[in-house]
């Protein structure tokens, strides 16, 4: 018997995608920790609905993306930031 080809193929991005790199909000030094308290920081991590932002979007590491939702969710709880930005209308 003959071994048959896979017909799968390697997917491609359309042709404008290329070249394009991911936007990263901010660069953190090596040993600089994440802060609770530094709102200017965190607000670049959230949406204008007040959503975290996910990794894809923001380029962080996954250790890195993690500090920065616990950051936020402690600020949250503190009151330092708001768990939504706009208040839904009755």
């Amino acid at each position: 018997m003959a071994k048959t080809r896979s017909t799968r193929t390697k997917r491609r991005r359309p042709s404008d995608d290329r070249g394009r790199r991911k936007r990263i909000v901010y660069r953190f030094k090596e040993n600089e920790f994440v802060d609770y308290k530094d709102v200017a920081l965190l607000r670049k991590f959230m949406s204008d609905r007040g959503k975290i932002r996910s990794r894809r979007v923001t380029g962080l590491s996954e250790k890195r993306q993690h500090q920065v939702a616990t950051a936020i969710k402690n600020a949250r709880e503190m009151a330092l930031l708001p768990y939504l930005a706009t208040r839904p209308s009755k």
